[in-house]
């Protein structure tokens, strides 16, 4: 926005105008300058009574003229009642021409959107909404035209505005829209060239102190910030002149020469931030997609081995099944030949149980038979027990010719000499003495 564009203010004022042109000038007004309050200049004038009372008077010299004539005889009556007609009929020309110029005079049209404030004798008697309206009473006047539908703009730049550190901005610009909710409390009041200087005072207010809490290098936050605080201090403020606010902002901020070049840096330096984050962005984004293909390949991999294991599972369970089956297969089978050797065990050993009891009966019908056998067996038993019992070796001390040697030496040999001797010799030798000769 240029400089002249921010050192532009808006001004409100009151406008006097005839009512043919009330109309423009509260939708248009001139440049810069806002009109919500017409004075209406007044084509309505007295001069309207000037014929009433002339036709009254015409009137009334007719009846004199009318009571003369009757007096009067010959051509003196006939002058008179001519002249007490043309009285007659001025008169009434007059009156019927002095109220048509009342009736017109008391029109009055407010326009769509405003309201009119009725005087009589000065004093604020009315309201007048939009329409036509007839005021029959002759001091009855229209005083102002309130424009109270229009939410009038209203542009409010404050410069030298000093921040935080105390450093002035070059200007701040402050946009409101108002509307006037209450005609008669707005004139009566403050009006309309007081307002404009209550309101720019109450904006530069405003702007200095939301100005004061913020830092030089955060001033351009305040273009297009939250400001409804603002909006309900102004409101409290306007409120007992009949004015609402409807809405504001700050649409521009200028800041110093050097201020603006440090931000211009910084705002480059966040724009090539931006640039850097969208780019890492762009890069991270396809990192991520990249890694999601991997994972979703991964995830294929992993599906298709998932399904080769299970088909290797359940062809290792088709296998064990069959082992199990072989295995059960072979375990009957073991079980059958187990059953049917039993069986023949079983079918054995009742034959011989019964070859035995057969034989028993046998015994028992022949016991000499039985006798006999028992001897036999008896007779075997003992020579076989005879044939495998030890022989004895009998070693000679004490016959004839030994001499009576019993040292202890000739034992010591004697036992040395037996354990190989004892195989040698037959059944029932004897084993000589050393020094012993044959034939003793």
């Amino acid at each position: 926005m240029s400089g002249a564009g921010v050192n532009r203010r808006s001004v409100i004022s009151e406008a006097v105008a005839p009512w043919s042109e009330i109309a423009q000038l509260l939708r248009g007004g001139e440049a810069g300058t806002l009109v919500p309050v017409i004075i209406p200049r007044h084509r309505r004038r007295l001069w309207w009574m000037l014929p009433l009372w002339v036709g009254v008077f015409a009137l009334l010299s007719g009846v004199m003229l009318t009571l003369r004539g009757a007096d009067a005889d010959g051509a003196a009556d006939l002058a008179y009642g001519a002249l007490a007609a043309v009285a007659y009929t001025s008169g009434v020309l007059l009156l019927v021409v002095g109220g048509l110029w009342w009736w017109r005079s008391s029109i009055v049209e407010i326009e769509q959107g405003t309201n009119g404030v009725l005087t009589r004798y000065g004093a604020v008697t009315d309201t007048l909404q939009a329409g036509r309206h007839y005021l029959w009473h002759p001091w009855s006047r229209v005083d102002f035209v309130v424009d109270t539908a229009t939410e009038i703009p209203y542009s409010a730049p404050v410069m030298a505005c000093p921040t935080q550190e105390n450093v002035p901005l070059r200007s701040i610009e402050f946009f409101l829209k108002f509307r006037i909710t209450d005609a008669v409390l707005f004139v009566r009041t403050i009006g309309a060239g007081n307002f404009d200087l209550v309101l720019s005072s109450a904006v530069q207010d405003a702007i200095r102190q939301r100005a004061r809490r913020m830092r030089t290098e955060r001033a351009y936050d305040l273009r297009g910030s939250d400001v409804a605080d603002m909006q309900e201090l102004l409101n409290r403020q306007l409120s007992r002149y009949g004015v609402r606010i409807t809405g504001c902002n700050i649409p521009d901020v200028q800041l110093p020469a050097q201020y603006q070049q440090h931000l211009a840096t910084r705002e480059r330096v966040a724009k090539e931030r931006t640039a850097y984050e969208q780019e890492w962005g762009l890069t991270r984004k396809r990192r991520i997609d990249s890694l999601g293909m991997d994972i979703e390949r991964a995830k294929k991999v992993r599906d298709a081995r998932i399904v080769e294991v299970k088909a290797a599972l359940n062809r290792a369970r088709e296998a064990v099944a069959q082992l199990l089956e072989e295995q059960e297969t072979n375990a009957q089978r073991v079980r059958f030949e187990i059953e049917t050797r039993g069986r023949s065990g079983l079918i054995s050993a009742e034959n011989e149980a019964r070859a035995q009891r057969a034989l028993a009966k046998a015994y028992r019908d022949n016991r000499a038979v039985l006798q006999y056998e028992l001897a036999r067996r008896r007779l075997e038993v003992g020579a076989s027990l005879a044939v495998n019992a030890p022989q004895p070796v009998v070693v000679r001390t004490d016959g004839p010719g030994a001499g009576g040697d019993t040292s202890a030496l000739s034992t010591l040999v004697a036992a040395q000499l037996l354990p190989r001797l004892n195989a040698a010799l037959p059944s029932g030798g004897e084993l000589p003495l050393p020094g012993r000769r044959d034939g003793e």
